[in-house]
């Protein structure tokens, strides 16, 4: 298909939801031709999804780009908000414009710059940004000839810290053998789980309770299989720290919605601690928006959609913890399977479709002819298929007859799966009526990005919010810009 015919804005959206798992040149096309064609537009999207998105290479790829485009309000933009990203990924930022985009622009150069010289301003935020991203700060000082200051010079490249600073009581710790000391060190400094792991030789339930108190809560979810390998479950005390942890992670702002869920399919962990787990995806998920519209939810089970399958639960119970309205959801091959969970969890989703496998051929119309014959009417219909109908009813004619027959034109949102064709989704083009498609090529990670396309009436009402994010604007004076952007925000 020509460029000029190509429906960007969505090819983009759809970008969103694949993770790359740091394969950044996977999403790179699409990123330079929207910045090129429909520059204004990319910018406010690379400024909405920082807020709003999860998966962080989409982030960094984000940033790149701003940083490098032709805009002067890219630029600046770029600048503010490279200042709030950890070490790890501004080196992975500078890497991609070198390795991937060839060019390194002086305001990128300076954004970093200014980067390092905030952090060695403030002593606490520099040893905290060194002793997490060590190697990172040390290639951003390296790779761009950034001159570090005597302080931050000693601690990164001379190893010898500076009496006081983090780095010097690691020193500290690993030399100290009472846990009673051990557990004041970590306290007092708030040495962070991973990087006291490797200076202690035996970990006592008192250091784990130091340790786990001195974690974020996205930092417990992360290392709780660690946790569990090193006897921290075992321990009553310390495992009711660990639960209280989980309880914040419920509501905070700052954990990303499906870790949790990642953490509790990735050890063998005790029930009470899944279903905490299992809370925090739940709670995290029902702040990226409500639904208010009467919702169907098809899913494909005909041969071979078994990704379907497990992308349709996964979706249920997205969607049935954010409704406001009814939810009918059906699972279908050449019969529709009406699928009903005893609550909105995961797991109550899990149970619901536990009996639904897949195969037989494909009629994604007989799902909404059952919902016709019910009179189940809804303002939005989401399918999740490969397009591949190959027995009546068909779906747009069955469309058609739902329209006329319940006075209603509902949106049809077609997630697509696995090795996919337009059969559906020309065949309502043809008759006008509203439909959006969505390729789903991702994981856990970049689901909770379909929640926006879903939770909004129409693509042009998220187009129209895009927009309306304002870029952030860079001011030269002595407020840190990282300090201004975190402040209107």
């Amino acid at each position: 298909m020509k460029t000029a015919e190509r429906d960007l804005r969505l090819e983009m959206l759809n970008s969103l939801l694949r993770t790359p798992h740091r394969k950044l040149e996977q999403v790179a096309e699409i990123h330079q031709l929207i910045v090129e064609l429909d520059p204004i537009f990319y910018g406010h999207l690379a400024v909405w999804y920082q807020r709003y998105g999860d998966v962080r290479d989409h982030k960094e790829v984000f940033l790149a780009h701003l940083l490098t485009s032709n805009l002067t309000e890219h630029r600046d933009a770029g600048f503010v908000m490279l200042q709030e990203f950890p070490p790890y990924q501004v080196a992975r930022v500078v890497d991609f414009m070198k390795q991937q985009q060839n060019k390194l622009p002086r305001s990128a150069r300076t954004a970093v710059r200014r980067y390092l010289k905030i952090r060695e301003s403030n002593p606490a935020l520099f040893d905290r940004a060194a002793l997490r991203g060590r190697k990172a700060m040390k290639h951003l000082y390296a790779s761009l000839h950034i001159k570090p200051n005597e302080r931050a010079n000693a601690i990164l490249f001379g190893d010898t810290p500076p009496e006081g600073s983090l780095a010097d009581m690691l020193k500290q710790l690993a030399k100290v053998e009472n846990a009673a000391e051990q557990a004041r060190l970590i306290v007092e400094f708030n040495i962070p789980y991973t990087i006291a792991i490797g200076a202690i030789k035996q970990l006592t339930p008192v250091v784990l309770v130091a340790l786990i108190n001195s974690m974020t809560p996205q930092e417990a979810i992360n290392n709780l299989k660690s946790l569990q390998a090193r006897g921290a479950m075992d321990h009553p005390e310390v495992k009711k720290l660990i639960d209280s942890k989980l309880e914040e992670a419920s509501k905070s702002t700052r954990v990303s919605a499906f870790k949790a869920q990642i953490a509790a399919d990735a050890a063998d962990f005790d029930a009470d601690t899944v279903t905490r787990l299992e809370k925090v995806t739940n709670e995290q998920v029902k702040r990226r928006g409500a639904i208010a519209r009467p919702t169907a939810l098809l899913v494909d089970k005909s041969g071979s959609m078994e990704n379907a399958i497990a992308i349709g639960k996964q979706l249920a119970a997205l969607i049935s913890g954010i409704t406001q309205a009814e939810l009918f959801v059906y699972a279908f091959d050449t019969i529709p399977y009406a699928v009903t969970a005893k609550g909105k969890e995961l797991t109550d989703w899990e149970r619901a479709f536990q009996h639904i496998k897949a195969g037989g051929s494909t009629s994604i119309g007989c799902a909404l002819e059952a919902m016709r014959r019910k009179k189940q009417v809804v303002d939005q219909i989401i399918i999740v298929t490969d397009e591949g109908e190959n027995a009546a009813p068909y779906f747009g004619e069955v469309y058609k007859t739902y329209c006329r027959e319940l006075a209603i034109m509902p949106n049809v949102v077609i997630v697509r799966v696995g090795t996919h064709y337009d059969w559906v989704e020309s065949q309502l083009k043809q008759q006008q009526a509203p439909v959006d498609t969505f390729t789903f090529a991702g994981d856990y990670y970049s689901l909770p990005n379909l929640v926006p396309l879903l939770t909004r009436p129409s693509r042009l009402d998220l187009l129209m919010e895009i927009l309306d994010m304002p870029l952030p604007v860079r001011e030269d004076t002595a407020l840190p810009a990282v300090m201004r952007y975190s402040n209107s925000n």
